[in-house]
């Protein structure tokens, strides 16, 4: 070969230096180009894709269809690996079960604590409200009650006073 990658040579350092190096597709080169040169092969390049790709899809269809029966057949061949799977599918569901029981318990005890805690809450606000509601009716009472004595002292008073006045007029 004329042309050298060595680029460590004598040779590659003096073709570098002159400038006069032209590179040349080799024909492995020109046959993994993906771009197709022409405008003939760029209509091959698409009219083979538009065969392939289908053909391609159909064979991963096949593939994935046939180790899925494979697994199946395995698993379902005989009585033994029935009833395997048939136990397996149970302890799931059974594990799914206790999972959503221990659940709904777990909310259940939540929500009643929850409802415990409100429902103590309302009553001892209801307790003190009643307490401080009666102390207030009490403390109206006797003030209603000093009052009316008041009252009702100077209304003696009064007449008192005017039977004076009238017994004197008389």
């Amino acid at each position: 070969m004329a042309t050298s990658t060595n680029k460590s040579g004598p040779r590659a350092s003096a073709t570098r230096k002159a400038g006069t190096k032209t590179t040349k597709p080799t024909a492995a080169s020109a046959t993994t180009s993906t771009q197709p040169a022409t405008p003939v092969e760029q209509v091959q390049q698409l009219a083979e894709r538009a065969v392939l790709v289908p053909v391609g899809a159909g064979l991963i269809v096949r593939d994935n269809l046939v180790s899925t029966v494979r697994s199946l057949t395995t698993k379902y061949s005989s009585r033994e690996g029935m009833e395997r799977e048939l136990k397996r599918y149970e302890r799931r569901g059974a594990t799914a079960r206790n999972r959503f029981e221990r659940q709904v318990r777990k909310t259940r005890t939540r929500f009643e604590r929850d409802l415990r805690q409100r429902r103590k809450s309302l009553e001892r606000t209801v307790k003190q409200n009643r307490r401080r509601f009666e102390r207030e009716v009490r403390t109206v009472r006797k003030d209603l009650e000093k009052q009316s004595e008041t009252l009702t002292t100077r209304v003696e008073k009064l007449v008192g006073e005017a039977q004076e006045l009238l017994g004197s007029v008389s």
